[in-house]
């Protein structure tokens, strides 16, 4: 029998909820390092991309120098998964940003940042997630959502009810996943544990070629 390697999932330490993300993935058995420097972006199999402000975390991946390896290693195939303002940060297309702002990119989607409102308008709200069973208690700070996704975009949850309802909150492409929402803040772990496991295919894929 082959055993399968360990993921090592690198977590944007720049800026936002970075720990909380270290702390869920390494309880289902991730090895879950903070990055902060350009050549931990290339000793990661994959990355997450924290909640946190947005247009800050843009300039700091800038002036770490974070934001072409990010760009390159996502472009050559390596999993990434943002939640909430890493929504915006890997989405290709903004809505309502500030006009120096950048993205890393990858995701064919166009979202909305603070779609949902300001941090008084912060929510819970049970959605039904593609592929787990049992609803999935979503945590909305300052959130956005997805305004239009590409074809080759697989929706993986919307808002069902309320004056968003419909709206679509989770989306994966390829080795890309990201969500509007906090998954990190209480104590459900399966789409993080999703996360591990398309970490652990793609990483068996790039070891068997």
């Amino acid at each position: 029998m082959t055993t399968r390697p360990t993921p090592r999932i690198g977590v944007l330490a720049v800026q936002g909820d970075s720990r909380e993300h270290l702390q869920a993935l390494a309880s289902l058995g991730a090895q879950a390092v903070p990055v902060r420097r350009p050549e931990e972006v290339e000793a990661v199999d994959a990355v997450v991309v924290p909640g946190g402000e947005s247009t800050v975390i843009d300039k700091l991946l800038r002036a770490f120098g974070l934001m072409e390896p990010l760009r390159r290693r996502i472009a050559e195939g390596m999993p990434a998964y943002g939640s909430c303002a890493g929504m915006i940060l890997l989405a290709d297309r903004l809505v309502d940003a500030r006009p120096d702002q950048q993205t890393i990119g990858g995701l064919d989607v166009t979202v909305r940042r603070n779609a949902f409102g300001r941090q008084v308008d912060s929510f819970e709200h049970e959605l039904e997630f593609a592929g787990l069973e049992g609803p999935v208690r979503a945590v909305f700070i300052r959130a956005p959502w997805v305004e239009e996704a590409g074809a080759g975009v697989e929706v993986l949850a919307r808002v069902g009810s309320g004056p968003a309802a419909g709206r679509i909150v989770a989306v994966r492409q390829g080795n890309l996943m990201a969500t509007a929402f906090h998954p990190e803040v209480g104590g459900d772990r399966r789409i993080h544990a999703e996360f591990v496991a398309m970490t652990a295919r793609a990483t068996s894929r790039t070891t068997t070629a």
